[in-house]
C-alpha cells in the first residue's frame, strides 16, 4: 500500500523509493530537506510522506484532507511572510489581503521559535509533532540559527525543509538532515502532468510557452515552475512587456522605464522580469555583460537599495554598454 501513496508523483523515482523505504522500515529521520527545483513535486511529495506516517504507511482520506488544508492539529506549516502593519502575513495569503510585496518575503527569527515549541510539545493525534518549512533559504541570519539550535536537539518531532536553493542554507543545517533530492522533469513528463492539470491550465501555460519561450526556460522542467511563470506574465501590463522587448536607447527612456517598472511593479515582479530579461537578452545578443549588469541590479534590489535608484543606473549603464 506504501506505493500507492506516491502514485501522483511524477519523474522522481529515486525520492519516491526512499520515501516508501523510510516509511516501510520504520526508519524515520528526525529532518529531512527536499531539495530540488521548485514546481516538481517537492510539496506533494513532503505530504504524502506525513499522509502515510500518520496512516501507518497507508492511503487515509480523513488524514489526506486534513493535511492538505493543512487543519491537522500536529501539523504546522511554515512559509516566509511579509511584515504588514505589525504582523507577519503568509506569502500564501499576501496577494488576497492587499499586502505590499516591494520587498521580498523572509522566514523570521519569531517564526523559528514558534517551530521550535510546536516540536517540543506533546502531539495530540500522531506518533511526533510535524512541520513542514517551505523556502528555508528566505531565512535571516537569526532564523537560521535558531533553527540550527532545534536541529540540534530534535526531540522527537518531524521536520521536512522544502528548498529550492539548498545552496544558500548553512553547510551545519544541510549536514543536519536527511536530502531527498528532486529532479528536474523530462518534457515528455513536463507535458503529461501539464495535461491532467483541470481547467486547460496546462495547454494554456504551453501555449504560452511556444510564443514566449523565455518562459519555458525558465521553467527548467518544472511543470509547476511554468504555471507561476505564466502567472507572473499575465500580471505584468503588456505596454511594460513590450517595452522590454528592446533595451531603451537613449538616457530619458531609460529613466522613464525605471520609474513605470517600480511604480507599477512589486518587488517580486521586478525580481522576476530581471530573471526574464536576462535570458531575453541572451536570446537576443550573446553579450555576457548585460548579464552581469543585470545581476548586480538583483543584487540591489534584494540588498533593499531603493528601487528606482537602482533601476535608473542600471538601465543607464547598459545604454552605456
Amino acid at each position: 500500500m506504501t506505493e500507492t501513496l506516491f502514485g501522483e508523483l511524477q519523474g522522481q523515482p529515486l525520492a519516491q523509493r526512499l520515501l516508501v523505504a523510510a516509511l516501510e522500515n520504520s526508519r524515520l529521520a528526525p529532518a529531512y530537506l527536499f531539495s530540488g527545483p521548485d514546481g516538481v513535486g517537492r510539496r506533494l511529495a513532503a505530504l504524502r510522506f506525513l499522509e502515510g506516517l500518520l496512516g501507518g504507511g497507508d492511503s487515509t482520506p480523513r488524514e489526506r484532507r486534513r493535511l492538505e488544508e493543512r487543519n491537522h492539529p500536529d501539523l504546522l506549516w511554515v512559509e516566509p511572510t511579509y511584515n504588514h502593519q505589525g504582523r507577519l502575513i503568509p506569502r500564501s495569503e499576501a496577494e488576497s489581503m492587499g499586502v505590499s510585496k516591494r520587498t521580498p518575503p523572509q522566514v523570521r527569527l519569531e517564526q523559528i521559535r514558534e517551530l521550535s515549541r510546536f516540536l517540543a510539545r506533546q502531539p495530540l493525534q500522531s506518533p511526533r509533532g510535524l512541520v513542514i518549512l517551505e523556502q528555508p533559504e528566505a531565512m535571516a541570519e537569526g532564523a537560521a540559527n535558531a533553527l540550527l539550535k532545534t536541529l540540534e536537539e530534535p526531540g522527537h518531532g518531524l521536520l521536512i525543509l522544502l528548498s529550492a536553493a539548498p545552496e544558500r542554507l548553512l553547510t551545519t543545517i544541510r549536514s543536519r538532515c536527511q536530502q531527498i533530492r528532486f529532479t528536474r522533469l523530462s518534457e515528455e513528463c513536463m507535458r503529461s502532468v501539464l495535461a491532467q492539470l483541470p481547467d486547460g491550465q496546462g495547454e494554456q501555460a504551453l501555449a504560452l510557452a511556444a510564443t514566449q519561450p523565455e518562459l519555458l526556460t525558465l521553467a527548467g522542467g518544472s511543470p509547476g515552475a511554468l504555471l507561476d511563470h505564466m502567472r507572473v506574465w499575465n500580471s505584468i501590463p503588456e505596454e511594460l512587456r513590450q517595452r522590454l522587448q528592446t533595451l531603451p536607447v537613449t538616457p530619458l527612456q531609460a529613466l522613464a522605464l525605471a520609474r513605470d517598472l517600480t511604480e507599477q511593479l512589486e518587488g517580486d515582479q521586478q525580481l522576476w522580469m530581471i530573471n526574464w530579461w536576462q535570458h531575453h537578452l541572451w536570446n537576443a545578443s550573446t553579450q555576457p555583460e548585460r548579464l552581469k549588469r543585470l545581476d548586480r541590479l538583483r543584487q540591489h534590489l534584494l540588498s533593499f537599495v531603493q528601487p528606482r535608484l537602482a533601476w535608473e543606473v542600471a538601465l543607464l549603464n547598459l545604454i552605456e554598454a
